[in-house]
């Protein structure tokens, strides 16, 4: 396979992007990225591989990304204005990923805090990750996974929750750099209005399940039956529980109730 670096820069031309790294094969793009802010990799710098053979997704998971199947790649942000924007940096992502689908003609939500869905199923997933010297953060990365075709998706039998692809919904095929300067350039016009009441009512707009019992639960504690209402001011799942009773979550994940 020849390198598509020329490729990826030809769709990137449009945004300001610091430095690229194309990897045929890696473990964990988040783990190269870290690695490489360490060493003093300029903000908004990039990791892409074609084959992921160690992803991480959230609470643990594995994200293994087949070769010219999906897209993997993690964004590394070192221009950070306050520790307050950082919470908002995955679902950031998550509507930039969905814009780039809507220019599709997709449909898609967000399922909280930062699952991207079509047809309600997982298309994309993201993880945040920070590195800090002390008390000060030193850089964030942003990784994100798109199962572009459908032998992205793995077995059922491996899946938490119903996964699809996006050529598979779409019904045709979908060029894989130009989905990537779509998603990095809705994150580049989002990025100084974070946090924005306008943020949180776009992000708020392809929520899914709003009005559906849902199961959510953090690992932790038991999990717990809710009507999904919105979201809070600070990004925060507003719920409704069975009692009538309005209740939110800052950190977990909702699932399907069962039939």
């Amino acid at each position: 396979m020849s390198d598509p670096t020329p490729q990826i820069w030809q769709s990137l031309a449009h945004l300001s992007i610091a430095e690229l790294r194309y990897l045929p094969e890696t473990g964990s793009t988040n783990a190269d990225a870290l690695a490489w802010a360490a060493q003093g990799a300029p903000d908004f710098s990039l990791v892409i591989a074609d084959k992921q053979t160690a992803g991480r997704g959230r609470l643990g998971r594995g994200w293994i990304t087949f070769p010219g199947a999906a897209l993997a790649f993690s964004l590394i942000l070192r221009d950070i204005p306050n520790l307050e924007t950082i919470p908002y940096y995955s679902p950031w992502g998550a509507l930039a990923v969905c814009e780039a689908l809507e220019a599709l003609g997709l449909q898609p939500e967000i399922k909280w805090p930062n699952d991207v869905l079509l047809e309600r199923r997982k298309v994309a997933g993201l993880l945040l990750e920070s590195s800090w010297q002390r008390e000060q953060i030193e850089a964030a990365v942003v990784g994100i996974g798109v199962n572009i075709a459908p032998s992205a998706v793995p077995p059922a039998a491996e899946l938490r929750f119903p996964a699809d692809s996006v050529e598979g919904i779409l019904g045709q095929p979908v060029d894989r750099w130009s989905l990537l300067g779509a998603i990095l350039g809705s994150m580049a016009a989002w990025r100084e209005k974070l946090a924005a009441p306008d943020f949180l009512a776009a992000w708020e707009r392809r929520l899914a399940f709003r009005g559906e019992w849902v199961l959510v639960g953090d690992g932790l504690s038991p999990t717990r039956l809710g009507r999904v209402e919105g979201l809070a001011p600070g990004g925060q799942l507003r719920l409704t529980a069975e009692d009538g009773l309005p209740f939110s979550i800052s950190v977990g994940e909702i699932s399907l109730r069962p039939a």
